[in-house]
């Protein structure tokens, strides 16, 4: 789960990493009462679940109240582009308005989950305030990085290894310590997934500060922390995406055209990949679970055919606890109450795998059967094209 700026900073801020100074506004009005309170020069930025603000016209310096009025009525309610959200854009319901600051020098902080260590890696850089994806891949030496062991946790050594490396002047050292300890507990505590400050900047007196802020957080761990889970802006996730969380089932949408329906992220991510060794491009990650009911399955062909790029669909379903024969039913049941019709791909196998297709093709329902897995994969291309 993803959120706000402004909320990430307001995590920040209770783990001892400073910020500015600034609240959020959803009219101009509000911007321009912020600005007042504030009395300096203040930045009016887009509030979005996306990158690349300032390139797209989403931040503004205001010097004056009415100019954060000014501002924010722009901003508010116009559709920014930018390289993350894609050429559809996203459309901005709120600003947060902060105080300016006058910066000496931008850093890059993070802490990201490294899965093939299989631990917490902090990733530092001079290079702040950039495109860390491009710095990494032109310049990979710009980057600093202290894995934190899960048996040990964080350790003084870790903001000493990034603090030097990114070679500080000495008079920050604790206050640069505080920040990376913060950074830790914070991500463990709150259950994220993600961390990333850029740029912490060094003000002009001296000082570090967090300018901006992103938290991800994992989507399992929402159950223990509903003040975050609370945090959610639906407005700024895919509609689809939105409906197969209520719906209890795992979705990503994707550009391709044949929809998957699975069971079992293992089985789902074969399936993607035969879909693109066939030569075709899955519209979606789906995964029903292993105790797919009737009524998740026709939930989940709804999502799958409100997705006006599918083309066709295919289910491949492994039953081991569920049999075939049940899912087989299922599928018919859920496929009869669709109103949009498909060309739709099944292949089952395990527990009652004989009688599961039999009543497939004995239905009245038009359904294309598969045995194998590639067979099936590269009919549905083959249908999708």
């Amino acid at each position: 789960m993803k959120i706000h700026e402004y909320q990430a900073k307001d995590i920040l801020r209770q783990y001892g990493v400073p910020v500015p100074r600034g609240e959020v506004a959803e009219s101009p009005e509000k911007a321009r009462e912020i600005a007042s309170a504030l009395k300096c020069k203040v930045v009016v930025k887009a509030q979005i679940h996306a990158g690349g603000r300032g390139k797209g016209g989403g931040i503004r310096l205001a010097s004056s109240p009415e100019e954060a009025y000014e501002a924010a009525q722009s901003i508010i309610g116009m559709k920014l582009v930018t390289h993350q959200t894609g050429p559809d854009g996203k459309i901005v319901k709120k600003v947060l308005v902060e105080e300016a600051t006058l910066t000496k020098q931008e850093l890059y902080l993070s802490l990201v989950m490294d899965r093939s260590r299989e631990c917490l890696v902090y990733m530092a850089s001079q290079a702040g305030g950039m495109d860390i994806e491009e710095v990494a891949s032109r310049a990979p030496e710009k980057i600093i990085k202290a894995a934190v062991s899960p048996a040990t946790g964080f350790s003084p050594f870790h903001a000493r290894k990034l603090f030097y490396g990114l070679g500080l002047d000495k008079s920050l050292s604790g206050h640069f310590s505080n920040i990376v300890k913060g950074l830790y507990q914070a991500f463990i505590e709150k259950d994220a997934s993600l961390l990333e400050i850029n740029p912490l900047v060094i003000t002009q007196t001296g000082e570090l500060l967090a300018i901006d802020a992103k938290i991800n957080f994992d989507d399992d761990g929402l159950y223990r922390h509903p003040e975050i889970k609370g945090m959610r802006d639906t407005d700024e996730e895919d509609p689809l995406e939105v409906e197969a969380v209520n719906t209890g089932v795992n979705y990503i949408k994707l550009d391709g055209n044949v929809g998957c329906m699975v069971n079992g992220a293992g089985l789902a991510m074969t399936t993607m990949d035969l879909i693109k060794l066939a030569g075709g491009e899955p519209a979606n990650f789906l995964d029903v679970g292993g105790g797919a009911t009737a009524e998740r399955v026709e939930k989940a062909f709804r999502i799958l055919t409100s997705d006006p790029k599918v083309k066709v669909i295919l289910v491949n379903i492994f039953g081991g606890i569920l049999r075939c024969d049940r899912v087989a039913t299922g599928v018919i049941e859920a496929a009869s109450k669709i109103e949009k019709r498909l060309p739709m791909v099944v292949r089952l196998q395990g527990t009652n795998v004989d009688e599961g297709r039999k009543l497939l093709r004995e239905s009245s329902l038009t359904f294309e059967v598969a045995e194998e897995l590639y067979e099936a994969a590269s009919k549905a291309v083959e249908l999708s094209k």
